[in-house]
């Protein structure tokens, strides 16, 4: 009698090397019919960091386990996902969450194993920010410091500045991904940058005005085109700044923003004090939400149960409405398209709220120009680029060092992350198309 067939367990990625925003299909062929099957990965992430995550499926009649069909039966995460296995890793250092690589122009790569008994299979998976030819130059002029990304095709290209938020720094992973897409991108430090101040305490808004000033004459961008892309504290800033240079800007992306003008917080200088001001314009402090205010504690936050939700003290800062009122920016001097990106369940503050309020005060002032909205329910502060963990919801803030946490669960705002992404490219697309229509120029 001849010897019975074999098979071999092989495992697919497809594709197997692309952009992070690219979801993959990832296949396990060649097990027994209902064997049990384990898939696990590895991804060194910030500062060499190992990430892991691990899940357990049963072969269908075919002896194949697809991602994108069947769901684990235990494991990270729950639920049939292509990319679960990505979005549900933990690190095995505890307390770390940087999901990017130090250098955005090297790709993460995940090494990925299966198991079916004594059969092994092995893949890889590379996750890229930077496509290839993107150019990265670092800015070190007219006091600006940042990084700037161009495509690898031949220019003009409309441009975006990008502003992170009260962990400070230069958001470069999202300015890549920008240039990747055809935008140059200018990734523009504020504080806890080299040097620049280490805190977000009297930061002046003519800084933002000059690196505006600078990507016009140094990118020359297609037709004038520069958009503002800024997340938590940078979606407050870059609304800020639409209604203070509205000649400027060309479009306004704001992910988890406020409404309303706000002092140091968690990224103040302690000489200043986290009630102190965060911005300076024309040389004064301008008004924020805990000047004056009546009713405003840190109580809910300081002493608040575990973890801490920074969310709470901001609820009690808005029972006044004469405070609010003082510090509201005022958006309906903005004269481009604006996209508002928040979560219902956002730990930090209130973004699902402040972004109704922006989009009624738009609506009602007329507003001439697109407005988005995408309000993530259940999802937390920490709306990032697709594909990447979603599991470290506590952290300790990088510049106070106070713990909290951003809200949401690891699904939810996987899903955030995976939704989010396209529609800001497709809003930013329409927004370049009606620039041209307007017959923009600069």
């Amino acid at each position: 009698m001849a010897p019975a067939p074999t098979s071999t367990l092989t495992l697919e990625v497809s594709p197997a090397d692309a952009l992070i925003d690219v979801a993959r299909r990832i296949t396990v062929r060649g097990a027994a019919p209902g064997a049990r099957v384990t898939l696990r990965t590895r991804t060194l992430r910030g500062q060499g960091a190992a990430w892991r995550s691990e899940a357990h499926f049963t072969a269908d009649a075919q002896g194949v386990v697809d991602l994108e069909r069947q769901a684990p039966e235990t494991g990270s995460y729950a639920g049939a996902d292509a990319m679960g296995l990505l979005w549900s890793q933990v690190p095995d250092a505890e307390g770390q969450r940087d999901v990017f690589p130090d250098d955005v122009l090297h790709p993460l790569v995940t090494e990925l194993e299966a198991e079916a008994g004594a059969a092994r299979a092995r893949a890889t998976l590379t996750q890229r920010l930077a496509a290839p030819g993107v150019v990265r130059r670092e800015v070190r002029e007219d006091g600006l410091v940042g990084t700037l990304f161009t495509p690898a095709t031949p220019g003009p290209h409309p441009a975006i500045v990008v502003l992170n938020g009260s962990g400070g720094g230069i958001n470069e992973p999202r300015a890549a991904l920008y240039a990747s897409h055809g935008y140059a991108a200018l990734a523009l430090g504020y504080f806890k940058a080299p040097g620049l101040s280490d805190y977000i305490s009297n930061t002046p808004l003519e800084y933002f005005k000059r690196g505006l000033d600078w990507v016009r004459r140094e990118v020359r961008p297609w037709r004038g085109f520069v958009a503002l892309s800024g997340q938590s504290r940078g979606g407050e800033l870059v609304l800020l700044l639409a209604t203070l240079f509205p000649r400027d800007v060309s479009a306004v992306v704001a992910y988890v923003p406020s409404a309303l003008v706000h002092g140091g917080q968690n990224a103040a200088d302690p000489a200043v004090g986290r009630d102190g001001p965060a911005w300076l314009y024309e040389g004064k402090p301008l008004p924020h939400l805990w000047e004056n205010n009546r009713t405003a504690t840190w109580e809910p936050y300081d002493n608040g149960p575990q973890p801490r939700r920074n969310e709470l003290a901001m609820r009690t800062a808005l029972q006044d409405a004469e405070a609010v009122a003082r510090v509201r920016i005022p958006v309906e001097r903005i004269q481009g398209p604006v996209m508002l990106l928040s979560a219902t369940d956002d730990g930090s503050w209130p973004s699902s709220l402040f972004t109704q309020w922006i989009q009624d005060s738009l609506a009602a002032a007329g507003h001439p120009h697109d407005v988005q909205r995408r309000d993530y329910e259940g999802g937390g502060h920490s709306i990032l680029l697709p594909h990447v963990p979603t599991t470290q919801l506590v952290f300790r803030h990088p510049v106070s060092g106070r713990s909290s946490t951003t809200g949401g669960s690891p699904a939810v705002n996987a899903f955030a992350d995976a939704d989010s992404w396209p529609a800001v490219r497709a809003f930013l697309q329409k927004a370049v198309r009606a620039h041209e229509g307007a017959g923009g120029g600069g």
